[in-house]
């Protein structure tokens, strides 16, 4: 049946379309609603939560060749450059920034557990490049986990769900069979899939399901921080309303932490505590997501925010929208000075002294306060 105003021709299919006020039919929610983290952790300030990941000038450069046949060095990429960030017990960080602006640099530093060119990493207090040996390796690894982006190319199509679950618990070195088989039907459960259906391939499964079995895998060995490298944006809108509720959800329940990365910044306000905006590999403001959204302070920041579609119309087609103009910053360049600055809108209404200072000194992040809230920028 559909049912609708015949004044502005808007139809609804459900009978019960004119009982739900604000998401509520007679005071109860339509869909489930997210239960508030009740883990120990969430109730600490956090300055007292231990951190569960730490970068402190976290450097990538990849070797720029030239040549068919005998290549040949002639510069450097500078994928990530110097970046500072941490992550405290059942907190997400939100790490977001244009296409190419090094954050999947970042997330496969972190994840290679290898000492990185310049900086350091440490994961649950233990700093990486001190591990010794395979087995110190495995134990760490047990820690951290990801999810990767497309559900489709992370999960083997030869093998069943069972198999891809066992998989990660075997690499650990669970050799208990019985163990093994509880524990699978435990995270098909945990994420909302039916446990019989564990001996199906991927294949058999849709999209958002496919995604529900990579989080499962991730959550396998118990870890307390999981990557999400962009896991909803290959899903569909409806999907992706599910696959965010069960990360909320798993985070509630176990205490988890998320390094999350994604493009659809409405999908990281929803999900992030903090949150990190990355422009050409640095870090150019970081601050808890309310402060970040409600009050952004670099002109980078504040022209993305500035692209988030609003659904209203009238309020969309009204707004200020900021525009990047100017020529893109070369990732080779390794010149001081604001990389932004080619297409930052405060640049041009800076005087001369203070342009030259934009383009001969490297800003640092500062601010802070209660909230933490930093931005790189001189004139903010």
């Amino acid at each position: 049946m559909v049912a609708g105003g015949a004044v502005d021709g808007h139809s609804i299919a459900c009978i019960r379309a004119h009982e739900i006020r604000d998401g509520r039919i007679d005071g109860s929610p339509v869909y489930p609603v997210v239960p508030a983290p009740d883990a120990p952790a969430a109730r600490v300030p956090r300055e007292q939560r231990p951190a569960v990941l730490e970068l402190k000038g976290l450097s990538k450069t990849f070797p720029l060749l030239k040549g068919a046949v005998l290549k040949r060095r002639v510069g450097w990429v500078y994928a990530v450059s110097g970046v500072d960030l941490d992550i405290r017990e059942g907190e997400t960080l939100g790490l977001v920034g244009e296409s190419g602006c090094g954050k999947t640099s970042t997330l496969l530093e972190i994840m290679s557990l290898r000492p990185p060119q310049n900086g350091s990493i440490r994961v649950g207090g233990v700093d990486i490049a001190e591990l010794r040996g395979r087995a110190a390796e495995r134990q760490l690894r047990r820690k951290l986990q990801m999810v990767f982006q497309d559900p489709i190319g992370a999960l083997d199509p030869r093998m069943t769900v069972s198999d891809i679950l066992a998989e990660p618990l075997q690499a650990v070195g669970e050799a208990d069979r019985t163990a093994i088989g509880a524990r699978v039907e435990e995270l098909m459960d945990l994420v909302g899939l039916n446990p019989e259906h564990c001996d199906r391939f991927p294949t058999a499964f849709s999209g958002g399901q496919r995604q529900r079995i990579a989080i499962a895998r991730a959550l396998a060995t118990n870890p307390s921080l999981v990557v999400l490298d962009e896991p909803v944006s290959a899903l569909d809108v409806s999907i992706q309303a599910g696959v965010i509720n069960l990360l909320n959800e798993l985070k509630a329940k176990l205490g988890l932490s998320y390094l999350f990365v994604a493009h659809d910044l409405s999908v990281v306000r929803h999900t992030s505590d903090r949150v990190a905006v990355m422009y050409l590999g640095r870090i150019v403001e970081i601050g808890s997501v309310d402060e970040v959204f409600d009050n952004p302070q670099h002109p980078y920041t504040q022209a993305l925010l500035s692209a988030i579609p609003v659904p209203d119309p009238v309020v969309e087609r009204t707004r200020e929208r900021i525009i990047l103009r100017g020529d893109l910053p070369s990732p080779t360049d390794p010149a001081p000075g604001c990389r932004f600055a080619s297409r930052c809108p405060l640049h041009l209404t800076l005087d001369v002294a203070q342009q030259a200072r934009c383009i001969g000194e490297t800003p640092e992040l500062t601010g802070g306060g209660e909230a933490g809230h930093r931005n790189a920028c001189h004139f903010r």
